[in-house]
């Protein structure tokens, strides 16, 4: 295993990183359906995080790909997050794949986000609120919302280093939006 506390699973919401980064990656495609995609999950400590732990994992074997089809909303973000972040688990990239794929296992999305059709006006908070009622032992201090012009980017919730539980996050969770409302785009 990795030298690393804990993970973060970190749930990137598509409409609201289309929009604000003016990405052309398929995800933003119209009719793409996608909402809540995974961003990635990093090893992180205390404080701070380990990142481009191996210079020589650069190379991500096809049947590693394969291992992460359907969890990321691209190919290179899965080779990206490997590089940056899979490296420091101490696990192969098929271990750091399968390892993200129980990650999102765990984490249940809640229903109202499933299909958003229109666009909304929510508090962060209420947003937590809404992962805390879908997951049976997430707390507050175990998830950060993350926002950037005043639009929903992404949920980071902390898991224990064997994916089996939620734990606290202090660094993580004083991270998270400050802003009052935020929008939340809709899914195209």
């Amino acid at each position: 295993m990795g030298q690393f506390d804990f993970y973060v699973l970190a749930l990137s919401w598509s409409p609201g990183f289309c929009e604000n980064s003016g990405s052309r990656s398929r995800q933003c495609d119209s009719g793409s359906g996608l909402g809540f995609v995974i961003h990635g999950l990093w090893p992180q400590n205390e404080k701070g995080y380990p990142s481009f732990c191996e210079p020589s994992g650069r190379f991500v074997p096809q049947a590693a790909i394969a291992d992460a089809d359907g969890l990321f909303p691209d190919k290179n973000l899965a080779r990206y997050q490997w590089r940056k972040h899979g490296t420091c688990t101490g696990e192969s990239p098929s271990g750091y794949f399968q390892a993200v794929r129980r990650a999102r296992e765990f984490v249940r999305i809640p229903e109202s986000f499933k299909a958003l059709g229109s666009r909304s006006r929510v508090l962060p908070s209420e947003i937590e609120q809404a992962f805390l009622n879908a997951n049976p032992g997430l707390r507050p201090d175990m998830i950060s919302v993350s926002c950037g012009r005043r639009l929903l980017q992404e949920v980071r919730i902390c898991l224990s280093k064997d994916l089996r539980g939620f734990r606290q996050c202090p660094e993580v969770d004083r991270d998270g939006c400050r802003a009052g409302e935020i929008t939340v785009p809709a899914v195209k």
